[in-house]
């Protein structure tokens, strides 16, 4: 008996001799490999990752893309914010990730593992490519709901939270529709009817917000010109105030004169239309005339000269612009077409018929005098007869 104990006590120190330096060369648990992890092969990058809360994952926990474990949890620690957790992942070489990829920590069962779940986002497009030393910050990260947290819930519900309170509510409303039914549905009704005016007026509405948001943002381009003309403002209704009597009195002496007016009016009335009817034929020939009367009155300021006068004017004398037509053809023509003749009548005044005729006078002799007649003798008649009549 005595020698069978010493072999068991000896049995025990061999064990406990192995199990020591296994433990010293392999320097912990956390050393030990896990059984299904990830093979990280020879070169695996890291990637660090921000979670506001890590629950309970541990290190040595997988990582896993599309369910299929690529990596595992290297470290995890405090943020340099100091609340926030930063894990530290290594990732197989091989693995392609976007450089926006998301993380969440998820769970693989109900009562199963966490482990770190890397994805590319789903709303966004992918962007260059996930290496080794980068971030994913805080922003793109999120974790699974805890079933405590889910239980906690249920708990706070069925015991003194909300399930009584629904059944008062729902009693309540029992008891204030009770009797009213043809009320609520004519209620819903007006407000089926609201809302299809509302939807089919949704252009509309629309407008008229971008329209606000536009006013919006002019007032709010003139806060300034706004602001002052409010503080100038108050001096003016001071003003207004003070002369509030001479106000009233200008708009009842206003009320008299308009009161004068009506009777005028009413008064006169056949007599204004009547005038105005006849005004309306020389309104019409005002009309009628269009653009020459505004000739008309501009000749009427440069008589006896027109415009076209201005431009002989020289300094102190003026050039004459004549032109002569001394086509045969013509001057025949303005002579047929005269009712004057060229020469003296031998029956006028000057002698007996049969006498002597006066001589015709010479060029700028002051003989052109007008006979009994009326008609211009001498060279004034033979220009009119040249230039086709009477001047």
């Amino acid at each position: 008996m005595k020698r069978a104990r010493t072999l068991v006590a000896s049995a025990s120190a061999t064990v406990l001799l192995l199990v020591s330096g296994c433990g010293a060369q392999l320097g912990g648990v956390y050393d030990l490999p896990l059984p299904g992890g990830a093979d990280l092969g020879e070169d695996p990058y890291d990637v660090r990752i921000h979670f506001r809360d890590v629950l309970d994952l541990v290190p040595r926990a997988g990582v896993r893309v599309d369910q299929v474990p690529v990596g595992e949890v290297k470290a995890i620690d405090v943020a340099d914010d100091g609340w926030t957790a930063e894990v530290t992942v290594s990732v197989k070489e091989d693995v392609d990730l976007p450089a926006n990829a998301v993380a969440n920590v998820r769970q693989s069962s109900l009562l199963g593992e966490k482990y770190v779940e890397l994805a590319a986002p789903a709303q966004r497009p992918a962007e260059a490519e996930l290496a080794d030393g980068d971030l994913i910050p805080l922003e793109r990260t999120d974790r699974s709901v805890e079933v405590e947290e889910i239980l906690g819930a249920l708990s706070m519900l069925l015991n003194g939270g909300g399930v009584e309170q629904l059944n008062t509510i729902t009693r309540e409303l029992n008891a204030a529709l009770e009797g009213n039914e043809q009320d609520v549905k004519a209620m819903l009704n007006n407000t089926e009817q609201l809302v299809a005016t509302l939807d089919e007026q949704s252009s509309d509405i629309t407008r008229a917000l971008d329209a606000l948001d536009r006013l919006s943002a002019t007032l709010r381009g003139q806060k300034d010109e706004i602001a002052n003309a409010v503080e100038n403002l108050g001096p003016g209704l001071e003003v207004l105030e003070n002369q509030r009597g001479q106000l009233v009195d200008m708009l009842t002496a206003f009320e008299e004169l308009s009161d004068v007016a009506v009777e005028t009016v009413n008064a006169s009335h056949e007599d204004m239309v009547a005038n105005l009817e006849a005004l309306l034929p020389t309104l019409r020939k005002l009309a009628e005339a269009g653009a020459d009367l505004p000739k008309a009155l501009e000749l009427m300021l440069t008589y006896p000269f027109t415009d076209a006068a201005a431009e002989g004017v020289k300094g102190d004398y003026m050039n004459l612009y004549v032109s002569l037509d001394l086509n045969l053809e013509e001057i025949l023509a303005n002579l047929g077409r005269s009712r004057q003749s060229p020469l003296p009548d031998p029956g006028s005044a000057g002698g007996e018929e049969g006498g002597d005729a006066p001589p015709l006078p010479l060029p700028g002799a002051e003989t052109d005098a007008e006979d009994g007649s009326g008609n211009e003798s001498g060279v004034g008649g033979l220009l009119d007869s040249l230039t086709g009549g009477a001047r």
